[in-house]
């Protein structure tokens, strides 16, 4: 797995490519926390090239939106989901949590 950060004006931007799972996802967690840590709380999460996450990269993903919201200072957004990602999102109800958008131009663009 991969996690590279592009900072822009109003927000950052995560993009992550491979496989997301318990064995990665502390790589996924340190980069976010990193991020959160330097006071960015505006993040934008490209999941274009994600091929698989599991229940760890879920919860690496809840633990950085929850601080993101911390006293309404930011948001994540995901972008450009994968159908079986977006499913499995569906399926645990987080779809009501996240704000999705179909690529990162849009995404970028709402903050």
């Amino acid at each position: 797995m991969d996690v590279s950060t592009k900072q822009f004006k109003h927000c950052d931007l995560v993009s992550v490519s491979g496989r997301v799972d318990s064995a990665t996802s502390p790589k996924l967690t340190e980069a976010l926390d990193s991020l959160l840590n330097n006071g960015r709380y505006k993040l934008v999460l490209d999941l274009s090239s994600v091929e698989y996450m599991s229940s760890a990269g879920f919860r690496a993903m809840l633990s950085a939106l929850k601080t993101c919201k911390k006293y309404n200072r930011g948001d994540l957004y995901l972008a450009s989901v994968p159908k079986q990602i977006n499913e499995a999102l569906e399926l645990t109800g987080m779809t009501t949590l996240f704000k999705i958008y179909p690529d990162v131009t849009i995404a970028v663009g709402n903050f």
